[in-house]
């Protein structure tokens, strides 16, 4: 129920829920108002002072307009509406107040600083600073902590705006980080000096107003000004965070999120923001033929030669789609193994996801149905690996009250749950219950690779969607490759699954799978971006373009059809992927029916119509899948084991590498004397 109020904010009169603190109501009038503490998506913490403005007929001295909600203001003498002033005398004189308070101690570190140019202290000593000190006594110095390799630390520069402390404790969901001290004594520390155990930390690098916290891989390479910013989208999971890539020159400087309150809110996990040092390494730049055992450089018209003339006399030709494979590759790659009596598969983890039934390997549910629902159950997923944002959104949802349950492995997912099971056994039990009581609030199951991938994975999807028909909730598959929606919407599936394609096939048309092993005997054609496990089982090796160096279609776990854009270009002689297809059709004598990029996804769209619909979740019809054989015993295992080294990206990163090894460290037991 709104609670509608009338205000005047600086002479224009407006209309807003009650609920609203000041400083959101002034920005519903356009009017900005100056802030170093608040932070929409964070507790208030009303400690900066900076967003002070002036309120008629209250007390006579400035009011914190994130803290003073606008149902606390009084009307005037005849009932008229509150009145606030953001521009009076008094508002500016304090304003300059807090910030001559908030330079006493802070460093003049501007030309040395990692934040220069995008520096919220900067701005505002620009509105509101003077060109002088009236300070003496020494500036107060503090020692720089050591949070782990990730976030680099110049406390000085701290002003105890509390955004680190909040977004830890509140969004991440861990309890290193505080505030010791009182008066000149306080600082921001963590307890213990421990580093921070979190694949979120990265966050408060964006978070610091000031230069405190740096990003360390970073530190000292570029100035914002610089840099070529791209508006993509991120497949290190597949929740297709959005995220920004900045460039300089044909390098990949950083990675920042972009704000999208239907997917990532404004946060993005580590791999995603570091891997970039990845996408620098092990990279394929130009062809390779096996010859006498060896691999050995060639010339685009020989290896795609080679390729097309094993191709064209291949009793049996199978496609693999990799998990960073866009839905363009994915298509064009169906397009011509099919025309050569072959077929796809990208379900290369064995998962058993029914292709064409949209709602079995989809769901029904979006991101953010999340934040509203009163029951969360996961089977067999574990969404603080998997999918790190979303498990912070899962977070929100159990922080404002929602119940959360899981069958399947016990893991630190950063929020309290109740532990029903381990395997399928708990579902056959749960069928046999009543769920009417369930039924009046909103609920919703997510379900994950582990509990898909098994020998019954087919049946355990199966009882979960008559659970989900049962409780009356929205379902969500919680997938863990990127590519993996597109290419089971674009249908490039075999029946049987990956073993019935590779069965008898004596060509390999390996796009990007890294994570499979492929037997000996066939020829293995390996078209990819890094020289991973694929490209060492290879017999020609195709080099490909990375998910920044071109554009492509992605479909995230919810369903939702995302365009990332391309921010620099492939090194040496890589090229696009579908380019690539488009060159080997020819030689192969199957000329596929598109020259550009847009002619491939206007053919991909007659296809497969909802992606044309950019950015938007289609409602999947409910059919829940039946006929599926008896489920099994035993727990759900775990579809990822090491968060950091998921992707041939990741895998080439050296600080994927270090936080790997760090992590590994942190899990081992201690001994007595540590």
């Amino acid at each position: 129920m709104s609670d509608l109020r009338k205000i005047i904010i600086d002479g224009n009169e407006i209309e807003v829920d009650g609920a609203m603190t000041l400083i959101q109501a002034c920005e519903e009038a356009g009017v900005e108002i100056p802030r170093f503490c608040y932070h929409e998506r964070l507790s208030i913490a009303g400690n900066c002072r900076m967003c002070l403005v002036e309120v008629v007929g209250g007390p006579p001295k400035p009011a914190a307009s994130c803290a003073m909600q606008v149902r606390d203001l009084r009307p005037g003498p005849e009932g008229q509406p509150p009145v606030v002033k953001t521009n009076s005398p008094m508002v500016k004189k304090a304003r300059e107040g807090v910030m001559e308070f908030l330079l006493i101690n802070h460093p003049l570190d501007c030309p040395i600083c990692d934040q220069g140019g995008e520096c919220d202290l900067q701005d505002q000593a620009m509105a509101y600073g003077v060109d002088f000190s009236r300070y003496r006594e020494p500036k107060r110095a503090v020692e720089d902590l050591d949070l782990g390799p990730l976030v680099g630390t110049h406390m000085t520069r701290c002003i105890s705006c509390t955004r680190c402390v909040r977004f830890t404790t509140e969004v991440a969901g861990i309890t290193q980080m505080g505030q010791t001290g009182r008066g000149e004594d306080a600082e921001i520390t963590s307890y213990l000096n421990q580093t921070l155990d979190s694949n979120m930390q990265g966050n408060i690098i964006d978070l610091c107003p000031v230069g405190a916290l740096v990003s360390k891989p970073y530190a000292f390479t570029a100035r914002p000004w610089e840099l070529t910013k791209t508006e993509t989208i991120d497949v290190m999971d597949a929740l297709g965070s959005s995220i920004r890539v900045d460039t300089k020159g044909r390098e990949v400087m950083r990675i920042l999120p972009r704000n999208h309150d239907g997917v990532n809110e404004e946060w993005i996990s580590d791999k995603t923001r570091f891997v970039w040092d990845g996408l620098k390494r092990q990279r394929l730049d130009k062809p390779y033929v096996r010859e006498n055992g060896k691999l050995r450089p060639a010339t685009w018209p020989e290896a795609l030669s080679v390729a097309a003339e094993k191709m064209k006399n291949a009793k049996k030709i199978a496609g693999l789609i990799g998990d960073l494979a866009s839905v363009e590759a994915t298509f064009a790659l169906k397009s011509l193994v099919e025309s050569l009596g072959g077929s796809v598969e990208c379900r290369t983890d064995g998962a058993h996801l029914p292709a064409g039934n949209r709602s079995a390997y989809v769901g029904t549910a979006s991101v953010e149905e999340i934040d509203t629902a009163e029951a969360i159950m996961l089977v067999g997923a574990n969404p603080a690996i998997e999918a790190p944002v979303l498990n912070a959104r899962i977070r929100k949802a159990w922080a404002r009250g929602a119940r959360v349950g899981v069958i399947g492995e016990a893991a630190d997912l950063t929020f309290e749950y109740d532990h029903i099971g381990t395997g399928p056994e708990t579902l056959t039990e749960l069928l046999k219950r009543d769920h009417s009581s369930v039924r009046e609030k909103p609920s919703m199951i997510i379900v994950g690779q582990a509990a898909l991938t098994r020998e019954d994975g087919a049946a355990v999807l199966a009882a979960v969607m008559a659970l989900a028909s049962s409780t009356g909730s929205s379902l969500m598959v919680l997938h863990t490759a990127a590519s993996r929606v597109g290419a089971l919407d674009a249908g490039a599936v075999t029946d049987g699954g990956l073993d019935a394609a590779l069965d008898g096939a004596d060509v390999v048309y390996n796009l990007g799978a890294d994570e499979i092993e492929i037997a000996k005997g066939a020829f293995v054609i390996y078209q990819g971006s890094h020289g991973d496990r694929g490209a060492h089982r290879a017999d020609v090796i195709l080099p490909g373009a990375a998910y920044t160096e071109e554009q492509g279609l992605f479909v995230n776990t919810e369903g939702r059809p995302q365009l990332a854009l391309r921010a620099g270009f492939a090194p040496g002689e890589a090229k696009e992927n579908w380019a690539i297809l488009r060159a080997l059709s020819a030689e192969c004598g199957q000329t596929l029916p598109f020259d550009s990029l847009a002619e491939l996804r206007r053919a991909l769209v007659k296809d497969v119509p909802h992606l044309a619909e950019i950015d938007t979740v289609p409602e999947n019809e409910w059919t829940p899948v039946s006929d599926a054989g008896e489920m099994g015993q035993g727990a759900f295992g775990t579809a990822l084991q090491d968060f950091y080294l998921t992707n041939p990206v990741a895998r080439a990163s050296q600080l994927m590498a270090e936080l790997s090894a760090n992590a590994k460290a942190r899990r081992e037991t201690k001994i007595a004397a540590e």
